[in-house]
């Protein structure tokens, strides 16, 4: 019984320090991010990206019909960007039919593959096989610029997504269905771009 306790306790004290460590690993890149906060994500975004370049990549929502108006400064595309994005999610949601009005989560566009490589590298030590993940534990989307689509985006997004709502989250291979259902469907309602 006392052996049993204290590997709980040990267990639950590594886990902390690995998500401890984690966290610091994460907040020492929010240092080179800029950022713009919507009411479902924070997107962080290298400081050599453009905002219209993430825009023009998604080609969804608000974007559509904003990107035609003349725009003043950053502070509008921030709120462009932002409004885009809480719309994808509140699209996301309907494709799944799970609604979580409260759901809150990170999204960080990296410039290109290498670059989201070397951090996935440095988080897992291993090689990334593609233009974006989800982690779980930060509840963050990485994803590069240079592959961007909606649908890339929204996959992502099922994946944070399904890993709230579920008490229990569903095997990896159901998670991947459902992402990709979404995904499709993004495609599939001429949203591809």
């Amino acid at each position: 019984m006392i052996k049993r306790k204290e590997f709980i306790r040990k267990g639950l004290f590594f886990f902390a320090l690995l998500l401890t460590v984690t966290q610091l690993v994460f907040a020492q890149d929010d240092d080179i991010y800029k950022k713009c906060e919507g009411k479902y994500f924070i997107i962080y975004y290298q400081p050599d990206i453009d905002i219209l370049d993430i825009l023009q990549k998604i080609d969804f929502g608000p974007s559509l019909h904003l990107l035609n108006k003349p725009v003043n400064g950053t502070k509008n595309l921030d709120v462009i960007l932002s409004k885009t994005i809480d719309e994808l999610f509140l699209e996301v949601s309907d494709i799944l039919d799970i609604h979580m009005y409260s759901f809150k989560g990170n999204i960080k566009i990296c410039r290109d593959l290498s670059t989201l490589n070397r951090i996935f590298d440095r988080i897992y030590n291993k090689n990334l096989n593609s233009p974006s993940f989800y982690i779980n534990d930060i509840n963050t989307v990485y994803i590069s610029l240079a592959d961007l689509k909606v649908g890339m985006l929204g996959h992502e997004m099922a994946h944070a997504i399904i890993s709230h709502y579920f008490v229990v989250p569903p095997p990896m291979k159901v998670q991947e269905v459902l992402a990709g259902y979404v995904e499709y469907q993004l495609r599939k309602t001429g949203r591809k771009k």
